[in-house]
């Protein structure tokens, strides 16, 4: 089948209008008019002159044609004002949307496409590429075509009055269009090389930044902040080497382009003395070639927004043109709750992680997955909570497969605390709410309690209404996660999923939650990633994980009497926790 053609430019910046194309339409018409208006002067100039030259003495000639121009002069100023408002206030309601739908896209990608993308390039995107979009939708679209059209339309009269003059009006053109296509040469190398040089900077003030501690304990702020200034030191000369390149073949191209007087004079002078052009003929030519001059450069100053053009639209459109999720857009989910995993394979950046793994997690029960590090667990926990779909296999829910689940109510069923518990700069009470919106302050408190993290939460400076900080920072680890459990636990979901979820909790801590996990999951399914051992002794049946693949399975006692995996890692559990 052949491949469709991707759009230009231009054309995908004004698909993504929509529903605004009728205020953008009106920016062109009204800048269209301000354009003309800016130009009508030139026409009342040319009837000034040509009074002057039929010898009219009458002052009040002339003072009706100098208020005449300055009225034309508040019109066009006037109608570019109200074209440049109408402009922007489409332009902004248009980049809400594309930046709304952008995030929203991010939710119906992969898990892993996201995390390919570093937080500082995703950053850059979503702020910085989709805010440059402003220029061409609030400006380049109004502005550029009547700064266009409005030139055509003189260059046209003036062929009307003559057809030389015309052409001669036209001589520096191919010259100036020479050195701006000179000037193109190699311009979309050294933008890549910009954006590429930006991307990199954003992603080491990133990492510097939340880095910070660990470059000031080990004594690198040197080191770090080297890589800081090479970073910036790059990004600044890939734009100042463009400019560089570019600066002279801009320059003549800008001075060329409009000297239409360099040719109109000269020939025009020859004609005249000949006899085949009026002197009044003349004039009208010379004042209107001056009158083109602004147009073309104020078009010529957009060159560098549409040279780079397509490689801003490009990242976005990466983002809104990316490969998404399968799953349908409505619908319901099962009745039951029964998970089976059917000989699943996935890849991680074209390296497969799972290879055939089968699973059986009846409802209500109490499964566990353990393994060394980096052996798949939670490579299958995320494919369970359906951050990622399986390249072969299937996971189903009820007996229906979950990509023909609904996201959003395939996600209503799951609850969800990974290792890595991220909290939004929010207040306490507000982190526990995001399990369930419409949940009263007694709910959240009581999720709260049950979770163990209420006393913690009363002993802050504001209590529930203590703000945690960016990512959470201003709580410990191990207080981020039980916050993170209570929000958990608030969704109230029939399946819930811990991955490492008390990884960083003291054993006191720890085995409070452990109650009210206990508590609270009762006859729902709890699917657990321990790196401790003994708080899943009791799991109705434990599957061990070995280099992407189910090694063993069976309850404690089970997988003990196998002499496995799992009897050696217990072993070694029990020894770390004698000698603790």
């Amino acid at each position: 089948m052949e491949k469709k053609k991707a759009p230009s430019p231009m054309a995908w910046v004004l698909g993504q209008a929509g529903a605004h194309r009728p205020q953008f339409l009106l920016a062109v018409v009204l800048a269209v008019v301000g354009v003309a208006f800016s130009v009508a002067p030139y026409f009342v100039v040319i009837g000034i002159v040509r009074g002057l030259m039929e010898g009219n003495k009458e002052l009040s000639f002339y003072l009706t044609r100098c208020l005449v121009m300055a009225l034309l002069w508040l019109g066009r100023v006037l109608f570019h004002a109200f074209s440049t408002a109408t402009s922007h206030k489409a332009t902004f309601a248009v980049l809400g949307e594309i930046r709304k739908r952008c995030m929203e896209k991010l939710t119906r990608m992969p898990l892993g496409a996201v995390l390919a993308e570093s937080s500082g390039a995703l950053k850059n995107t979503l702020i910085e590429r989709i805010d440059s979009i402003e220029t061409t939708l609030a400006h380049i679209v109004p502005e550029f075509t009547a700064n266009l059209l409005v030139p055509i339309i003189i260059l046209i009269y003036i062929f009307c009055v003559d057809w030389r003059m015309g052409l001669a009006t036209l001589v520096t053109v191919p010259l100036g269009l020479g050195c701006y296509i000179f000037m193109m040469v190699g311009s979309a190398g050294f933008y890549e090389r910009s954006v590429t040089a930006t991307k990199a900077l954003n992603d080491t003030a990133v990492e510097y930044i939340h880095g910070i501690q660990v470059i000031k304990v080990f004594g690198k702020t040197k080191s770090s902040y080297d890589r800081f200034v090479r970073g910036a030191f790059e990004a600044s000369h890939s734009f100042i080497d463009r400019m560089r390149a570019s600066i002279l073949p801009m320059t003549f191209a800008m001075v060329i382009m409009p000297a239409t007087m360099v040719s109109v004079l000269p020939i025009g002078g020859l004609l005249v003395k000949g006899g085949s052009l009026s002197p009044e003929d003349f004039v009208t030519v010379i004042i209107l070639s001056v009158g083109i001059i602004a147009p073309l450069i104020t078009l010529m100053s957009y060159s560098d927004d549409l040279r780079t053009m397509g490689t801003i639209f490009g990242e976005v459109r990466s983002i809104l043109e990316a490969p998404e999720m399968d799953r349908p857009e409505s619908g319901n989910a099962p009745e039951g709750n029964r998970l089976t995993l059917d000989h699943v394979h996935f890849s991680y950046k074209d390296k497969e992680v799972l290879h055939g793994v089968s699973m059986d997690i009846p409802e209500g029960s109490f499964v566990a997955l353990v393994g060394p590090s980096g052996s798949g667990k939670s490579t299958i926990a995320r494919l369970i909570a359906s951050l990622w779909d399986v390249d072969a296999g299937s996971i189903s829910l009820g007996g229906t497969d979950i990509r023909s689940i609904p996201q959003d109510a395939y996600a209503d069923k799951i609850a969800f605390v990974s290792q890595d518990n991220y909290l939004f700069n929010m207040t306490v009470r507000e982190n526990i709410r995001l399990g369930r919106p419409e949940a009263t302050d007694a709910q959240v408190e009581e999720a709260a309690r049950r979770s163990g993290c209420h006393d913690f939460i009363l002993s802050l400076e504001n209590g529930y209404d203590t703000l945690v900080g960016a990512s959470g920072g201003h709580l410990s680890g191990g207080e981020r996660q039980r916050i993170s459990i209570a929000r958990a636990m608030l969704k109230a979901a029939p399946i819930v999923i811990l991955d490492e979820a008390t990884a960083y909790t003291d054993p006191e801590n720890e085995a409070v939650i452990q109650r009210s996990v206990s508590e609270l999951t009762r006859g729902k399914t709890l699917i657990v990633i321990a790196h401790r051992l003994s708080t899943i002794t009791d799991a109705d049946k434990i599957y061990v994980v070995k280099d992407g693949r189910i090694e063993d399975s069976g309850t404690h006692e089970e997988l003990l009497r196998h002499h496995g995996l799992y009897e050696t890692m217990w072993k070694a559990h029990m020894e770390v926790k004698d000698n603790a």
